[in-house]
């Protein structure tokens, strides 16, 4: 079985001819960041089966934490797979097409699990990986901000940035786009007015990767780290945070799962939030 993969813009492309071993949810402040989602949902494989199709050139890698590096496309920001380990391939499952023949089996790092994220699955929960010892560094999730600003950082930490305005709207998309940039399930979106978010450190940093074959959907991420990070939209006056940046809770959930004809197949809704099909007007 061959299962093929690739980043937002097609650059990177993958191929893994196996089966998987296992998929999870996995809620660490890492993935958080580094995919500007809930969390990410990774399969693992053997890594003999897997291999580059194209596009090695482009990826940037960097170590994330100790023993641990994390891999994204230099001109979209894609989450790459990880094939970096002595007998295993993890990589994320929204990078690849179609059915992967496997669903989720558990969260993993659940006890740091976003505070907007509410779990309601019945999916058994793990503070670390099944059988592990909780371990001894992680992000923390975010925690109540005293003095009304939100803010938020990248992975790395070069870039940060604040949001000095109530959210309008807070949204689940499961839009192929989002699915393909974040490499997760969906992309968890706040929105504000042009003004409502400043950065404060790293601009410099910053690449915006506009789809061609979108009239207003980019990506803005770290070069460094690979974050996803908020987008000033000036076509619509708005601006666009990735709910997994934020350092600060938002003191405020999700209201609606739109674009949900286009969800992953091995992505199930189990809240009671509206679901819409493609955008609401």
């Amino acid at each position: 079985m061959n299962h093929l993969g690739h980043c937002l813009c097609g650059t990177v492309r993958w191929r893994h001819a196996g089966t998987f071993e296992r998929m999870t949810h996995c809620h660490c402040g890492l993935c958080r960041k580094a995919h500007g989602s809930a969390y990410g949902t990774y399969v693992i494989g053997a890594r003999r089966d897997f291999q580059w199709e194209a596009g090695e050139e482009a990826i940037t890698r960097r170590e994330s934490s100790a023993g641990f590096t994390r891999s994204f496309c230099q001109h979209c920001g894609s989450v790459l797979p990880n094939p970096h380990f002595d007998d295993i391939v993890a990589a994320p499952a929204a990078g690849f097409e179609g059915d992967l023949g496997i669903r989720p089996s558990a969260h993993i790092f659940a006890r740091w699990k976003a505070p907007w994220f509410p779990i309601t699955d019945a999916l058994p929960q793990h503070d670390n990986y099944p059988g592990e010892a909780a371990p001894a560094v992680t992000c923390a999730a975010p925690t109540p901000s005293q003095d009304g600003l939100l803010r938020g950082s990248c992975l790395c930490g070069a870039v940060g940035f604040e949001v000095s305005e109530a959210f309008k709207v807070v949204q689940h998309c499961h839009c192929t786009r989002c699915q393909r940039g974040r490499a997760a399930a969906f992309a968890t979106n706040g929105f504000t007015s042009l003004a409502g978010v400043h950065f404060t450190r790293g601009e410099d940093n910053l690449r915006v990767y506009r789809h061609l074959e979108a009239r207003y959907f980019a990506q803005v991420f770290c070069v460094i780290c690979g974050s996803k990070l908020p987008r000033h939209c000036p076509e619509r006056q708005i601006a666009i945070v990735p709910f997994g940046t934020l350092d600060d809770d938002p003191g405020r959930m999700a209201e609606r799962h739109v674009f949900t004809a286009s969800k992953a197949s091995w992505d199930e809704i189990t809240d009671q939030l509206p679901c819409y099909a493609a955008m609401p007007t």
